[in-house]
């Protein structure tokens, strides 16, 4: 059998990171078995649905690199289908009307609750052998409900979870469709998963309880329609902030873009996301090719996975130490704009992005490193005041001066700068702090006499003539 996975998020909000793991895991289980990942835009939710919450979905898809094979295929486009099958079951017996007004069903809630009990549907409308059912009350639009069974269980071995069952006793008969014939949310589902093949539908543990109800509504199909099957299911658990709480924005329960945005590599999002919840030995560092061959689903770990930044943050730093260069200067050329900075061809970007790609844990983070080359930097007021001192001013401009007739070169550089350190009975930092503040505006940076070389002869000594002065 042909392995089918799908991603069915619902567009009511971005994409997020508990969305795209999901996703991810998905697409990876397809990937490694052969099979077909198929991407479902469950959009019946038509009040906080949105266009703009479908488009961040695609695009978050796209920039994490998850190719579906199918898709995407949308509910709202569906609906006809939908209706064809409940006239199936309600021609099969499977389900039926159901005329319990609202008023009724509410009372009926309280006095269930007043008695300490579960609340319920009483199956007033229920058809059984030998039961007259009342006549329809001619105000009330029905709804259709899912004829559920009565006795035994519903189980299932979840592929995460292990074994799971629930007493049949337990599930009420659900509606299907609403009295003004749209389907509901688990109905939609099973015939969509159904019509598509799925195989293996893997998503997260919120959904549990939906499961039991959708496999006996499945159950019910495949007594009409011998070729549907159950798939397996694959509940994955919930992710956690680093204190263990529910993964809020402050987190990083943001939409997938936003770590675009924030100067993140999908390379970097894809590996941390894939070791949330699983691993492979020792493994930490591996790309998504890499992860479809290893995946699977035994080493899942059902306890609740947390979110952790600072371990994000130290994969993106690898990435961006081993990215192609010339994807960085594309990228670099982009948020040095969305800064209102111009890449001057004076100082070659790839030569500054070298300079500073080992420092930093985010492309945004590089972009603001290397500004300086660009742009002159507001020199930091703490900084001038501990470095920028009067003795050392006539220092600098003596250095400017035997700066002038050097061939600009870093070693040559260098021998300057410790000259008049030596001249000047100083350690060599009492020298190179009030250059990197002059230079770069604050008071680290990498080795000075690189980034004097990069920066040009006339830019250095133009800068340094506006301190002294």
């Amino acid at each position: 059998m042909t392995v089918r996975t799908r991603f069915a998020p619902s567009p009511t909000g971005f994409l997020h990171i508990g969305g795209a793991r999901t996703a991810l895991f998905s697409w990876a289980f397809a990937k490694k078995h052969g099979g077909q990942f198929i991407l479902r835009i469950e959009d019946t939710d038509v009040a906080r649905s949105t266009p703009e919450a479908v488009q961040a979905i695609l695009d978050g898809m796209q920039w994490l690199g998850l190719d579906y094979d199918e898709g995407p295929f949308y509910q709202m486009q569906r609906m006809d289908r939908y209706k064809q099958v409940i006239q199936t079951m309600l021609d099969a017996g499977s389900a039926y009307y159901c005329y319990s007004s609202k008023e009724e069903l509410e009372a009926l809630r309280e006095q269930q609750m007043a008695n300490k009990l579960k609340p319920r549907y009483d199956g007033k409308w229920r058809p059984q052998a030998g039961l007259a059912l009342p006549n329809p009350p001619p105000d009330v639009l029905p709804v259709i409900r899912f004829k559920n069974p009565q006795e035994g269980v519903v189980a299932w071995d979840d592929l995460v979870k292990g074994h799971i069952e629930i007493a049949n006793s337990e599930l009420d008969d659900l509606i299907i469709a609403r009295a003004d014939g749209t389907p509901t949310y688990n109905f939609c589902v099973v015939v969509d998963d159904s019509d598509m093949g799925i195989t293996q539908v893997i998503r997260g543990d919120d959904h549990v309880n939906n499961t039991p109800r959708q496999i006996n509504m499945l159950k019910a199909l495949a007594e009409i329609d011998s070729n549907i099957k159950v798939p397996q299911y694959a509940h994955l658990s919930m992710i956690l902030g680093s204190d263990g709480q529910k993964l809020s924005k402050r987190h990083g329960a943001v939409s997938v873009m936003q770590y675009d945005d924030d100067g993140y590599l999908p390379e970097a999002v894809i590996n941390y996301l894939a070791r949330l919840g699983w691993s492979h030995g020792d493994d930490e560092v591996f790309s998504k090719e890499q992860f479809a061959l290893w995946f699977d689903l035994d080493h899942i770990t059902p306890s609740a996975a947390q979110f952790n930044t600072e371990k994000l943050n130290w994969l993106n730093a690898h990435y961006i130490k081993q990215a192609d260069i010339n994807y960085l200067v594309t990228d670099l050329s982009q948020r040095l704009n969305q800064l209102n900075i111009q890449v001057s061809e004076q100082v070659s970007l790839p030569a500054a992005i070298a300079l500073y790609r080992d420092r930093v844990n985010t492309l945004n983070e590089l972009a603001a490193g290397i500004a300086y080359f660009y742009q002159r930097p507001v020199i930091d007021a703490l900084a001038a005041e501990k470095h920028l001192t009067a003795d050392i001013k006539p220092i600098m401009a003596q250095l400017a001066s035997a700066l002038c007739a050097i061939d600009w070169q870093a070693p040559a550089i260098h021998h300057e700068i410790e000259a008049a350190v030596t001249s000047n009975g100083l350690k060599f930092p009492k020298l190179a702090m009030p250059l990197r503040v002059i230079l770069t505006g604050i008071a680290q940076s990498p080795s000075i006499d690189q980034v004097m070389a990069l920066l040009g002869k006339d830019e250095v000594l133009a800068r340094i003539n506006l301190a002294i002065n």
